[in-house]
């Protein structure tokens, strides 16, 4: 059993690792891309880059919530049960 965890924690600290040390390969959706594209089009004082960067690091940010969420159900999860079937 504690091999298996370690498999598993392995796998996950492999992920957590690879998740951050990527590329910058940010991308918007097509009604994100449009809002920019308008938005720089109007005169507006911000560069362009500016804009796209603000943009990708709050889709960003969105992103990453669910996941937390997701990961701190399924970590809790995975405690009760481990404690319940110690009890067994």
């Amino acid at each position: 059993m504690r091999q298996k965890f370690n498999k598993i924690l392995s796998a996950v600290a492999l992920a957590f690792i690879l998740m951050f040390a990527t590329s910058d390969a940010f991308s918007q959706c097509a009604m994100c891309r449009a809002t920019v594209e308008s938005n720089v089009g109007t005169g507006s004082k911000e560069p362009e880059n500016d804009v796209g960067s603000g943009l990708n690091t709050g889709i960003l940010y969105l992103m990453i919530v669910p996941y937390v969420l997701i990961g701190t159900v399924g970590f809790l999860w995975y405690k009760n049960s481990r404690k319940n079937a110690s009890k067994a």
